[in-house]
């Protein structure tokens, strides 16, 4: 079966209402992440990790090479495709059917790991911090993430949402405003973020995870990345390393709540709770 038949099928399934859970392997080349950060600079340990990944039913691998924890540098547009792009390269070459997303809110960046071999635009961003991405992403014609934050990269973690307004219904207006000039420039193939702990209280996120079937009103699958954030380790007092059970906890409700992908950095974990989760709802 040719590469681009398969790709089209994988894509298929990430928009099929009734196709089981996707789940995304976290792959992050960066000195500063959270959880991983500096784990996977050198080739043959981004490979490893990838084929553990694949192996324990990772559906896309999500690479990245600017951290947006609290507190992260700014780096150059050339350090991120310094970063990113040979990452890419290799993935592809050694998994050459994996679906790949690049983690990016620059355009010029998601270009060039396109055409490194990436299937699918991931914007923490949606499409704010670079004006070009919605026309690059229009242009590209490949699945695009589009998340919820604050406007801008320095006011990224801000809790710019009062804790009296409605999360949801702020959450909604942003991506009615997003979908709508993604649509006119033509493109469809969109999948929602709420961007939890990115600008929202603990509280926030949540109500987010507790009523994220309200953004099932928009008819686009539904990404949601929980995996060892501040709103767990600051409410159980624990490091992220020692996280995991919460995340699954969260995870089940995630997909009760109409969640279609999970971003994680543990697969074999997630991937066991989205299968039993998935049985009770094709089952029930």
């Amino acid at each position: 079966m040719a590469q681009d038949t398969v790709f089209s099928q994988k894509i298929e399934q990430i928009f099929n209402p009734n196709a089981d859970t996707i789940i995304m392997g976290i792959l992050n080349n960066t000195p500063d992440s959270f959880l991983d950060g500096g784990k996977y600079r050198l080739e043959k340990d981004w490979l490893k990790q990838c084929h553990k990944m694949v192996k324990e039913g990772a559906d896309i691998i999500d690479i990245g090479g600017f951290s947006t924890r609290p507190g992260s540098g700014i780096i150059s547009i050339k350090e991120e495709e310094k970063r990113v792009i040979p990452v890419i390269k290799s993935v592809r070459k050694n998994f050459p059917t994996v679906l790949i997303s690049v983690d990016t809110f620059r355009a010029s960046v998601a270009q060039k790991a396109a055409k490194a071999g990436a299937n699918i635009i991931n914007d923490i961003s949606g499409g704010q911090f670079d004006t070009k991405m919605f026309e690059t992403v229009a242009r590209l014609n490949v699945p695009y993430i589009l998340m919820h934050s604050n406007k801008s990269l320095e006011t990224l973690h801000e809790k710019k949402i009062n804790t009296d307004d409605n999360i949801h219904q702020a959450l909604i207006t942003f991506f009615e405003s997003r979908i709508k000039k993604l649509n006119k420039l033509g493109f469809s193939q969109i999948i929602i973020d709420p961007g939890i702990g990115f600008g929202k209280t603990i509280e926030q996120n949540y109500e987010l995870v507790r009523h994220s079937e309200l953004f099932n009103t928009f008819n686009q699958p539904i990404m949601i990345g929980v995996s060892r954030k501040s709103m767990i380790t600051q409410v159980l007092n624990v490091k992220p390393k020692d996280a995991l059970n919460a995340t699954s906890v969260l995870h089940v409700f995630c997909l009760a709540e109409g969640a279609k992908i999970l971003r994680v950095h543990n697969v074999k974990e997630a991937k066991q709770t989205a299968l039993l989760v998935d049985l009770i709802a094709r089952w029930g």
